[in-house]
């Protein structure tokens, strides 16, 4: 099988972003660089419980063009490719609906770093995608303008959020640390909101506590 170490590992990232909560079903997406030319991508409509490395596809950079894999690729391959183009020195590119960040991402506000790590691993400012419809063009382009050198992380509205890397343990520490990030600005904003709103403070304490035992 080609590029069966890349494939695999695919399998593996999935697997472990799945039981951490970061990838739910058949939701959310990944892909690899393997060459100049080629990438491997997460198959559409794929349980990742049950996904195999023959089911990941190979893809062409240039056009799309599926060279191997059992199944069709993602819808979001397009939007992956994007990434690896934009970004040479990008190896990993990973689109989930991870909960928390996702849900900041309904804000339609930029996350800010908050020290030297976070900006390493995320970028200065984590800005927000505007929304357009899964696998299309539009959110491709959209994406695309997006996309800074210093940034490794984006929010998409209504979508969830991408996160690329020159590594895959990189890629991972982005979706990690985004996910923190998110949830601690959540938080600073439900306490303020208690605070301007007393009558409220009971369901915000509720909101509160759903988040710290998720």
């Amino acid at each position: 099988m080609f590029a069966h170490e890349e494939r695999e590992r695919i399998v593996e990232i999935c697997l472990d972003l799945s039981r951490r909560g970061y990838l739910a079903g058949t939701g959310g997406n990944i892909a690899l660089r393997i060459d100049r030319e080629l990438f491997a991508v997460t198959p559409s409509a794929t349980d990742y419980f049950s996904m195999r490395a023959a089911d990941v596809c190979v893809v062409r950079l240039s056009d799309l063009r599926q060279i191997e894999g059992e199944r069709a690729p993602s819808v979001e391959t397009g939007l992956h490719a994007s990434v690896l183009r934009v970004r040479p020195d990008v190896r990993c590119s990973i689109h989930t609906h991870q909960p928390i960040a996702s849900a900041y991402a309904l804000l339609n506000q930029p996350l800010d770093a908050r020290d030297e790590q976070e900006r390493h691993i995320l970028g200065p400012r984590i800005p927000v995608v505007g929304y357009m419809p899964s696998g299309s063009g539009l959110l491709t382009r959209l994406v695309r303008r997006a996309l800074r050198r210093d940034v490794n992380a984006y929010l998409m509205r209504n979508h969830g959020v991408l996160c690329c890397g020159p590594t895959i343990s990189q890629t991972v520490r982005a979706v990690e640390a985004l996910e923190r990030l998110a949830e601690q600005r959540l938080i600073e904003r439900i306490t303020q909101e208690a605070n301007i709103h007393p009558a409220r403070s009971n369901a915000f304490r509720r909101l509160l506590a759903a988040m710290e035992n998720s």
